[in-house]
């Protein structure tokens, strides 16, 4: 345990690769968090781009507080993903989300880095066991998925693939709750892990809904965001359905209302994303954004983010 902690505490300076929406976002946290940060993109323009969106996030990393010595003057920005890489301590990969593509950049990454450092990617939904085929250190390769946009929301998903050894994932584990994530471990790997799965459940019968008449768009989101999405932003559904079954508990409801759970499921559907359902969703949504613009929604979204993580931080009991 004191071996974890001392390498925990040796990442100081971390290389981000692919600097799109999800890798910026991670620049900018990791900057809050104090850290040294060296990143790189091939893409045209990807510098200030990256800059920009570092500066859009960093009111809100201020609100939710800066550790000692966070600063932006600690970005280094690289055009060779091997120079981007040079002293780096821990890597946060954010390629495109295509197998080929993901093998081969973390070939060259294994190539570039001592064997000590764990290769992280922030993969929605491919397989470590996949990623790390091509790599002469494959123990050392990490799923470190993200929950969009990362410098607020605290989820991470970390899992191995068949080569990952433990060492790797207990130190990945240990390294995102020293910065202040909230990393789970799923114990297999399964395509889109936990937390997308969870999503696409709910937006398969979301899509359903609408796709048979049952609900506008509106209704939908109305149902999520004042009903169970209020309690889902401060504990998980086991818990809520353990609430819900009073002195009983969980076991309580499940005996109570089992049956009818049961039934539910069987009555859910299986839409397929047709044509005609994209423009019935897509007409519902641009109806629902009337007289909103997307900088507002967003804007004022993260706003009320901050104000809950806040409080969810000074919880005893919730999880």
């Amino acid at each position: 345990m004191t071996e974890l902690k001392q390498a925990v505490r040796d990442i100081k300076r971390i290389a981000v690769v692919g600097t799109g929406v999800i890798g910026a976002s991670w620049v900018a946290y990791f900057l809050a968090q104090g850290l040294d940060v060296s990143a790189t993109d091939p893409m045209p323009g990807a510098e200030e781009k990256l800059r920009e969106a570092i500066g859009r996030h960093w009111p809100s990393l201020e609100l939710l507080g800066l550790a000692p010595g966070a600063s932006l003057d600690r970005l280094s920005f690289h055009a060779d993903l091997e120079d981007a890489l040079q002293g780096a301590d821990f890597v946060q990969e954010n390629g495109p989300e295509r197998e080929d593509l993901k093998i081969d950049l973390f070939r060259r990454m294994d190539a570039a880095l001592p064997a000590h450092v764990i290769l992280a990617s922030s993969s929605s939904g491919l397989l470590m066991s996949k990623v790390q085929a091509a790599c002469v250190h494959p123990q050392r390769v990490v799923l470190g998925h993200p929950f969009n946009p990362p410098h607020m929301i605290p989820l991470v998903e970390v899992i191995g693939g068949e080569q990952t050894s433990s060492e790797a994932v207990q130190q990945a584990m240990a390294f995102y709750t020293a910065i202040g994530k909230k990393p789970i471990h799923p114990r297999k790997e399964v395509k889109g892990h936990i937390a997308n799965r969870l999503q696409a459940a709910l937006w398969r019968e979301a899509f359903h809904l609408v796709e048979q008449g049952v609900a506008t768009t509106e209704d939908i989101d109305t149902a999520i965001a004042y009903g169970p999405g209020l309690r889902w932003a401060l504990m998980g559904p086991y818990l809520n359905l353990h609430l819900s079954g009073g002195e009983g508990g969980i076991r309580h409801m499940l005996d109570h209302l089992g049956p009818p759970i049961e039934s539910w499921w069987a009555d859910l559907g299986a839409p397929a994303i047709t044509e005609e359902l994209k423009a019935t969703i897509s007409a519902g949504v641009a109806s629902q954004m009337s007289g909103k613009t997307l900088a507002a929604l967003g804007g004022e979204r993260d706003q009320l983010l901050l104000k809950l993580i806040a409080s969810k931080t000074q919880a005893k009991v919730l999880p």
